[in-house]
């Protein structure tokens, strides 16, 4: 069994990446990543996509163990971001007539970051690209999440190389299509993928999957994470709910705490919240919880509790960034409950408050706000809120 062969004619070359601790030096990779890069074999050589710089070698050592010493004929670029494309400039000093095909804004990047400007072909939405016996047919995908963004279909193998669409963090340990190892592991990092870095361009995620839907894929190769073949349904729908921001039933209760009293008042709402019978419940402290994970749990479940103390006359910082990515993302709806604490001048709550009615979203009962320490008000004020919370 070629392992590296995912339909014939179609090869892995991707590498993984155990290093790098963060993502676009932002969200924590504990289980790495891969970069995924294709070849699709017929007359000719096509290379899809490249991986990042420090590991070229890893990938042209991949193309000698399946080609050996066939040149490459074209680079199709999908996506021009640097962990998919520092490797160009190498690709051209090993492969020197090589033609690098991509859209107009997707070369003028590969000239901007790399100067390199000649043997180049722009093409447009619909074209086809002929390797003899293979054809390759481009679709512009734009906003996911690069302007330049497309896919590459090859019909033949009802194949689509879907760029940073449908990827995941982790690396692959050992297998590369979905048959080959437990896809289960896989979904939280899609959706923590897609919040972290897709969540904000729900719309132009909308318009790509109606492009892809209509090629009806047996196949979709990302640039990170598994190859997937048995699960493409199951993926295609996963995106098209987190596109349209539609949360399952479940609770995410999101809280910073100084000095633990804030922390008593989650710790309380989220035990009313078992005792009126939700089991979907996620409690993270947002002082120790990385936000991607956060963002993750938030793009799934319907409810987001948010609550903190009064912090220099402000909310405090680690809430108040949370609230900020959440901003930044759109998310157009999503039920909503507010509690904080203060000493003696408090603003926490009413900021969440102002928060909620930015974002449009549903409020839920009364927020909750305690000064000073956690009495038995303060806890049947947290159950309360519980209540209402609970009803849907």
């Amino acid at each position: 069994m070629n392992i590296t062969e995912i339909r014939p004619g179609i090869r892995y070359v991707g590498v993984n990446d155990r290093t790098t601790t963060r993502f676009e030096a932002l969200w924590p990779l504990p289980a790495g990543v891969s970069y995924n890069a294709y070849l699709v074999v017929g007359e000719q050589v096509a290379l899809i996509d490249t991986v990042e710089s420090h590991f070229g070698d890893r990938l042209f050592e991949n193309i000698r163990r399946e080609i050996g010493d066939r040149p490459v004929d074209y680079l199709v670029i999908n996506h021009m971001e640097p962990d998919h494309s520092s490797s160009i400039e190498a690709l051209r000093l090993r492969y020197p007539a090589i033609r690098i095909v991509s859209n107009a804004k997707a070369l003028q990047m590969v000239e901007g970051f790399y100067g390199i400007g000649t043997n180049t072909l722009e093409i447009k939405e619909g074209d086809t690209l002929d390797l003899g016996g293979t054809t390759l047919s481009f679709h512009m995908a734009p906003m996911v999440h690069w302007p330049e963004t497309m896919v590459t279909w090859c019909p033949e193998q009802q194949t689509l190389f879907s760029g940073d669409a449908f990827g995941t963090f982790g690396a692959l340990d050992g297998g590369i299509v979905d048959t080959q190892l437990d896809p289960d592991r896989y979904w939280d990092e899609m959706r923590r993928y897609y919040a972290s870095i897709v969540g904000k361009y729900g719309a132009p995620v909308q318009k790509a999957l109606q492009k892809v839907r209509g090629l009806n894929p047996a196949v979709i190769c990302s640039t990170h994470g598994p190859v997937w073949q048995e699960r493409t349904g199951e993926v295609l729908d996963l995106y098209d709910r987190l596109s349209r921001y539609e949360g399952e039933p479940g609770t995410v209760i999101a809280y910073g705490s100084m000095y633990g009293n804030t922390e008593r008042m989650a710790e309380s709402i989220a035990r009313h919240l078992a005792a009126e019978g939700e089991k979907n419940i996620v409690v993270h402290n947002l002082t120790y919880t990385d936000p991607s994970f956060v963002l993750r749990d938030i793009f799934r479940y319907d409810t987001l509790v948010v609550g903190g103390p009064t912090y220099n006359g402000a909310l405090f910082p680690p809430v108040a960034h949370l609230l900020e990515m959440l901003s930044a993302r759109c998310i157009p709806q999503r039920r909503i409950a507010c509690f904080g604490s203060f000493c003696w001048a408090g603003c926490a709550v009413r900021n969440l408050d102002e928060f909620a009615q930015r974002m449009k979203w549903q409020p839920l009962g009364t927020s909750v706000e305690m000064k000073q320490g956690f009495t038995d008000s303060a806890d049947e004020a947290c159950r309360t809120l519980a209540a209402a919370i609970a009803e849907r």
